[in-house]
């Protein structure tokens, strides 16, 4: 049997947006059979989603959506290229819908949009009942009733929708490697207990579901990991075999790399068990994998082995969290780093004066921030003195809006009540969600698929 191509157009929600266009020429130009896969969710986006959704019923799926597919829907379905993407998050249907009308903008008549259903458990499982996943047991379940609970799903339904001739299926959440699992299910027809081919597929997908980072853009280091024109970083192609050989290549005429570091980070990318990485389709063994560099940008993959997929699946049940702000003001010049620093002391002494609960933080951006502890302590000992240009931040959480509003309001207020020489400053307000994830018994999960518009199943 021909081997199957799986072209990668996106790796997370907000990923560039014509890089898809070149893996869908390159597809288009190897003439085989050829999928591609939309990469965009994960648990805060599915968060944001949520949030969308309950401000608008008809939102809540991937906000580029029309932006990614608007240029190369019609080449996809000319040539005979499904698509397959979790962009449908929290509102799978409403992203169905969205599609619809660009492809009616587009002359596409009579298109076959497939919705993979079964992920959103909210009204169907007793969350209380449920063990929380060990990843997160120092979290407590959230306050109030949860707001929306969706497990992650395997490749079934997808393999289903494909197999019946689907040109887009569009899922809510399932695993990520699922969206490469269930397009090489229904293009060699393996069996569902076939552990090894499952493994295979499964690797695929993790290599792929990333985008760029297994091709050099997020590998990229300057002086120790140097790649060629990251700017035009192109997106990778798995060449997947009927033996679970896999072949790592990307677009054609684009940058970046692919060698065997590339494919190695990726591949140990969250893998926290290489013996034992658990997908809802196979438990993935990448423990004897071997990975060779056979041409320019052509690795191949071999050796993944896979043993019986786990008893229960792994949900993200969200609640709605405190709000959030943050404020931001800058200092430059002499003596900037000392003045930053007491602003963020005065933000401190300001914040005492609340009565309301409230967690903050402090950070100068440039200086001490990502490598910071989260206990709203600077150090004593910052290397301030030859600080010149430097942006101080305040990030509040709290249960009532005004809290954080007040808090937020002091830095609008170091303005004149000095420090000397701050300026740009910026504030923002939003509520967020926490997510607390659960495991499932795999049988109270109905898992089936759908058209919604195009055609009838």
């Amino acid at each position: 049997m021909r081997s199957l191509l799986i072209g990668c157009g996106a790796g997370f929600s907000g990923d560039r947006i014509d890089a898809a266009q070149a893996v869908v020429r390159t597809l288009i130009a190897r003439g085989q059979p050829a999928v591609l896969i939309f990469e965009m969710l994960a648990e805060r986006t599915l968060a944001l989603g949520q949030l969308a959704k309950n401000q608008n019923p008809e939102l809540g799926y991937e906000p580029l959506l029309q932006d990614v597919l608007a240029p190369i829907l019609v080449d996809c379905v000319a040539h005979h290229i499904p698509i397959v993407s979790n962009f449908g998050a929290a509102n799978p249907v409403g992203a169905a819908k969205a599609i619809q009308a660009l492809a009616l903008e587009q002359n596409l008549a009579g298109l076959k949009i497939a919705v993979v259903e079964g992920d959103d458990i909210l009204e169907k499982v007793d969350i209380s009942n449920l063990q929380i996943w060990e990843g997160d047991r120092e979290l407590a379940a959230g306050a109030g009733a949860p707001i929306a609970a969706n497990v992650y799903l395997g490749a079934n339904a997808i393999s289903q929708a494909l197999a019946d001739g689907a040109h887009i299926v569009i899922t809510g959440r399932v695993a990520d490697p699922a969206l490469t699992v269930g397009p090489a299910m229904a293009h060699f027809n393996w069996d569902w207990q076939d552990w090894d081919q499952l493994a295979a597929a499964t690797l695929a997908g993790h290599l792929l579901e990333c985008g760029s980072q297994v091709t050099g853009g997020y590998f990229a280091d300057p002086g120790y990991k140097d790649v060629p024109d990251v700017a035009n970083v192109g997106f990778p192609i798995a060449e997947l075999f009927e033996d679970g050989r896999i072949i790592i290549g990307k677009a054609d005429s684009t940058g970046g790399t692919v060698n065997l570091m590339t494919v190695k980070e990726q591949m140990l990318y969250e893998i926290h068990d290489p013996a034992c990485y658990v997908t809802p389709d196979v438990i993935l063994d990448i423990s004897q994998v071997l990975v060779r560099q056979i041409g320019p940008d052509q690795v191949v993959v071999t050796g993944a082995r896979g043993a019986p997929r786990p008893d229960t699946l792994k949900a993200t049940v969200s609640f709605m969290g405190d709000w959030f702000g943050e404020g931001e003001i800058s200092y430059a010049g002499p003596n900037a780093g000392a003045r930053a620093r007491l602003a963020a002391d005065i933000l401190g002494e300001r914040a005492k004066l609340l009565d309301e609960p409230c967690r903050f933080r402090r950070d100068l951006l440039g200086v001490v921030s990502v490598l910071d502890s989260d206990t709203a302590v600077l150090r004593d000992s910052l290397p301030l003195e030859q600080v010149t240009d430097v942006r101080l931040r305040l990030a509040v959480n709290a249960p009532a809006r005004a809290t954080v509003e007040r808090l937020l309001h002091e830095v609008n207020a170091l303005y004149c009540c000095g420090p000397a020489g701050g300026g740009g400053v910026r504030t923002s307000v939003k509520s967020s969600v926490r997510t607390v994830s659960y495991l499932v018994p795999r049988e109270l999960v109905q898992e089936g698929w759908r058209y919604v518009v195009g055609a009838s199943s």
